[in-house]
């Protein structure tokens, strides 16, 4: 079906970062995936080519352009290329928003220029050891000492933690018995602060090039002038970003289905068993048939939520509804897709392992298919 949700210049951006994809990432991607890592003069290559600066404003150097859309074209490229770029769907999509509307004007002149540029590349800790989906039950404190803030606690499963320049924590800087959710602070932690430790790099199933880590924070001494926001208001901060986390998730689930079913006609098309092409039985045509279509509904439904949130329309409801559906889709597909690979779905040197792999935190991180399912049930009065 026709898609209608890309301007001329989406369009232009998209050849500008498949290009750059085909040039500088693909040649060189299995090193990545054998390092585990990602180098950080990516981020940096990518700054100067104005790919992680379109939603900065112009006077910082970036391109002026808060339409999330071209977030999504590079979400599409990446799968299209089957690569993923370590942490930046999280600092584009999560991260940044943060700064774009929270930041005051000190802090834009500080941080920026540095956003555009790729000079700065950034993380968010909200997890801890204890503390997942329940943010609410943060145990990480930062003490008032003056002009600055006392850090102290731990974070886990930190995306780009790595290689951030600046980390966004999320602290408990009061206790309010009778509201839980009061009393939580953002604080932007810079990586040389004495105190701040990067721990070790989490051997993942999947997302190998993509930095997962721990953080701790002993006595860290963070200036008050590096408070995001209000102090305390941090509860409703992170509620106002929840849609678009769970949207650029689903733009993954999608992209990487697509990319699923494409690998997978190529496979089927030329090997052989029986003396002919996987491709001329039944039931191949059947199950690629049948994922296609699937593809195409969820495709329209991830659209639809697309343009809802460009238009500052798409609620936190929907928001689950569409995470829920595609990453659920995600699953069947690369799943059925890998099975008609055969044994050679289950070899990492075959692109359709490495996706179904990807794939099964989909459905985890975001906020779990069960908590997007409490959302939706909420929303019908259950």
């Amino acid at each position: 079906m026709r898609r209608t949700l890309f301007t001329q210049d989406h369009e232009d951006f998209r050849l500008l970062v498949r290009e750059f994809l085909a040039r500088e990432v693909v040649p060189v991607y299995e090193d990545w995936r054998q390092a585990g890592l990602v180098p950080r003069e990516l981020f940096t290559a990518l700054g100067k080519l104005g790919i992680l600066g379109t939603a900065v404003p112009e006077e910082y150097g970036g391109g002026g352009q808060d339409d999330y859309r071209y977030n999504v074209v590079i979400q599409e490229e990446c799968a299209r290329a089957v690569v993923t770029l370590g942490g930046l769907r999280t600092h584009l999509d999560v991260v940044v928003p943060y700064f774009l509307g929270l930041a005051d004007a000190g802090q834009r002149e500080r941080w920026f220029p540095g956003l555009a540029s790729g000079e700065l590349y950034t993380a968010i800790a909200m997890s801890e050891p204890g503390t997942g989906s329940d943010l609410a039950g943060i145990a990480t404190t930062a003490v008032r000492d003056g002009d600055h803030y006392v850090l102290n606690g731990a974070k886990t499963f930190i995306t780009g933690g790595y290689h951030a320049d600046l980390v966004i924590v999320v602290a408990r800087t009061s206790t309010d018995p009778g509201d839980r959710r009061h009393g939580l602070t953002l604080l932007v932690v810079a990586k040389d602060l004495p105190g701040f430790t990067v721990g070790r790099k989490l051997d993942k199933l999947g997302l190998t090039v993509q930095d997962t880590v721990e953080l701790s924070f002993a006595d860290v001494r963070v200036p008050v002038a590096d408070r995001l926001g209000e102090e305390g208001a941090a509860f409703s901060y992170l509620g106002r970003n929840l849609a678009q986390e769970r949207l650029a998730i689903t733009v993954g689930a999608v992209a990487q289905s697509r990319a699923a079913i494409d690998l997978t006609i190529a496979y089927v098309r030329n090997r052989k068993v029986f003396g002919q092409p996987v491709a001329h039985f039944q039931n191949t045509k059947f199950e690629l048939a049948a994922m296609a279509a699937e593809l195409e509904a969820a495709q329209a439904m991830l659209d639809a939520a697309v343009t809802a949130h460009v238009a500052g329309e798409l609620s936190a409801v929907d928001a689950a509804k569409a995470k829920l559906f595609c990453t659920e889709v995600q699953g069947r597909v690369v799943d059925r897709c890998l099975q008609l690979h055969g044994g050679y779905g289950y070899i990492l040197e075959y692109p359709i392992a490495r996706l179904y792999a990807d794939a099964r935190v989909s459905r985890i991180y975001g906020g779990t298919s069960e908590v997007m399912k409490t959302i939706i049930s909420k929303s019908l009065g259950l």
